[in-house]
């Protein structure tokens, strides 16, 4: 592959995550990334915080050559205040939206991945379980992009959802969910993870520059 890597999906210093935001947008700059947005968890008593935060490196990464993108991963946030929480995030500056979905390994509140789906405000629905049918198609109705995740435990459900979007017609991402420097992924990497949720060549094509490319542009980086 000749495509540099996009990762929509990592974390710092300012929630989990092992590094300053400076530093991951710098290591993920040395390893051929074209882009790289920097998400971390967020719900209403931090996201202004964490969004302002993460612009101000992002901001001062314009040398290197990468798109460093700030945005937030709605996490944990009631269902209930899902739209209220994306609307916040927006109006604090994120570029890109992720919401947190049901993956099999954390207590995520059952009608998170719908209220994500139901959002065309919502760029992202990070790993999100065994979604149902209904979601993935308002998720491909509503713009919202379904993760392939490479990180351990959410990947269980990668076939799941890579199958439920070929159905419906629902766009993939391929994200690390980066916490610590060796979670950053090569496009070959990547492509592995892919192909072990069972999605073709074409599609592991698709996911990893053609709708990468897509995001970029919805976000005025490209």
């Amino acid at each position: 592959m000749t495509a540099k890597r996009c990762d929509f999906h990592t974390h710092t210093v300012l929630s989990d995550g092992e590094l300053l935001p400076m530093e991951l947008i710098r290591r993920a700059a040395a390893s051929d990334h074209a882009a790289i947005a920097l998400t971390d968890h967020a719900s209403f008593s931090n996201i202004e915080w964490v969004v302002q935060s993460l612009t101000r490196d992002c901001e001062k990464a314009d040398s290197w050559g990468i798109q460093a993108i700030p945005g937030v991963e709605l996490t944990h946030v009631p269902v209930r205040y899902i739209d209220e929480a994306v609307s916040l995030a927006r109006k604090k500056g994120a570029e890109i939206v992720i919401v947190h979905g049901e993956t099999p390994v954390e207590p995520v509140e059952p009608g998170t991945d719908h209220a994500a789906a139901m959002n065309p405000e919502v760029d992202i629905l990070a790993h999100p379980g065994m979604i149902s049918d209904e979601d993935v198609q308002l998720a491909a109705d509503n713009g919202v992009y379904l993760e392939v995740s490479c990180r351990k435990g959410h990947s269980l459900t990668n076939g799941h959802v890579a199958h439920l979007a070929r159905l419906k017609g629902a766009k993939l991402l391929v994200n690390t969910d980066t916490h610590s420097p060796s979670d950053l992924s090569t496009m070959e990497f990547a492509s592995k993870v892919a192909r072990g949720a069972g999605m073709t060549q074409d599609e592991v094509m698709t996911a990893l520059v053609a709708n990468a490319e897509e995001l970029l542009k919805r976000v005025h980086r490209l």
